[in-house]
């Protein structure tokens, strides 16, 4: 495809032509246990285009050294310092914050990439100790009342809240399920606080995954994923072009009751040119 053309499912909104690329990764890249039909041409095509680009992911579940293996699996072979996740925006935050103790309530996965942070109660398997702050990612069917009232009691003796994102759902087999949002809305709600979002669709996040690249910030960068808040909401507050893809947790009636105007919508990322 060339470079000028429009993709045959996209909006008739005029964008200007991407310098480089965000992509998102479930829902976009793969879903399930296999990759989504034509993402590693799609791959392929940017790299001998020399189109720069960056996977980006709210994803706590796995460190970067797992998603590398698992996109591998798929056929999608890319280099760790191609991945930006949100567990690591939030080790960043964390440090830059001045924090020393933290109660993580994240998935294993998602605790290799916390290992330079001194880590107490949650999910660390560590015993639990007053802590500065709570980071709260994708737990899924792994929350508890219990875990819940501990990051509620840390909030409540003085503990600030890192959300590694606030998605509302995501994709499980043929059903949405519950993400990270709604746990963290609970928790603000009940002890008062608001929560640092390290993950999408945080600006911050979004201009150091851009900054990775070497470039600013702007409309000249599109992040393409199939989140309509996270990434195409979150992009286009932050400076960029938002696009959304038609696989993963898309539905159209969503799409139309939001009140979100992607700057393109493509039938999968098969269709990026």
């Amino acid at each position: 495809m060339d470079d000028n053309r429009c993709e045959a499912d996209a909006t008739t909104m005029p964008t200007p032509i991407p310098a480089a690329y965000l992509l998102d990764l479930d829902g976009t890249l793969y879903t399930g246990a296999a990759a989504i039909p034509g993402a590693a041409e799609t791959l392929t095509r940017l790299r001998s285009r020399g189109k720069p680009f960056r996977l980006v992911t709210n994803t706590t579940s796995r460190s970067r050294r797992m998603l590398v293996d698992r996109l591998g699996g798929y056929g999608l072979v890319v280099s760790p310092e191609e991945i930006i996740t949100a567990t690591l925006a939030g080790v960043e935050l964390i440090r830059s914050g001045g924090y020393a103790r933290v109660a993580p309530f994240v998935p294993d996965g998602g605790l290799e990439d916390m290992d330079g942070l001194t880590l107490c109660g949650g999910t660390s398997g560590r015993p639990r100790e007053t802590a500065d702050a709570v980071v709260l990612g994708d737990l899924g069917d792994r929350w508890t009342f219990a875990l819940l009232q501990e990051a509620f009691e840390q909030l409540m003796g003085g503990a600030v809240l890192v959300a590694l994102s606030r998605d509302r759902y995501f994709r499980q087999g043929e059903r949405l399920a519950l993400d990270a949002g709604p746990f963290v809305a609970a928790l603000e709600y009940a002890s008062g606080s608001t929560a640092a979002v390290a993950g999408k669709p945080s600006p911050g996040f979004f201009a150091a995954a851009v900054r990775s690249l070497g470039l600013a910030a702007d409309r000249s960068v599109a992040m393409v994923g199939d989140d309509l808040w996270s990434d195409v909401q979150g992009a286009q507050r932050a400076g960029l072009q938002g696009w959304l893809v038609r696989t993963g947790k898309f539905r159209e009636d969503v799409l139309e009751a939001s009140g979100i105007a992607p700057d393109r919508v493509l039938g999968s990322i098969a269709d990026l040119s």
